[in-house]
């Protein structure tokens, strides 16, 4: 069975850093990218991030270019996302997810969007 875990959510001031992991299992993520949305209260799902397992090419949404990076490690089969220059606009409920479509996936991303596989989301709150 495939598991997506999130973990390094939590409170954060802003202007601070949080580092989210993605911990993969039950499969080799072979030909898939993997990579993050989020979700703030009474908000439409955000693409944030994505990465391809294979080779490392990056994508990122225009509201957290240059803050935030993804990056992953095949042999653990971790995702990660490092935030840095966090504000108020960026708490939400963070999810990982891996998809073979996902860079199609991120320009459409509504709540009712499924992928192949996603974790059940890490809570990050920035105060201001």
């Amino acid at each position: 069975q495939v598991h997506l875990v999130e973990s390094g959510g939590g409170l954060v001031q802003a202007g601070g850093s949080l580092r989210l992991s993605c911990a993969a299992s039950g499969r080799t993520f072979t030909n898939y990218y993997l990579g993050w949305f989020r979700q703030a209260p009474g908000k439409e799902r955000e693409f944030v991030a994505a990465i391809k397992r294979s080779g490392g090419s990056t994508y990122y949404a225009d509201s957290v270019k240059g803050r935030f990076t993804i990056s992953r490690d095949n042999a653990k089969n971790t995702v990660y996302l490092q935030m840095t220059g966090l504000s108020s606009e960026d708490t939400a409920v963070y999810y990982c997810a891996a998809d073979r479509d996902f860079l199609s996936k991120r320009l459409r991303l509504t709540s009712h969007t499924t992928f192949d596989y996603r974790g059940q989301g890490t809570q990050v709150t920035v105060s201001s």
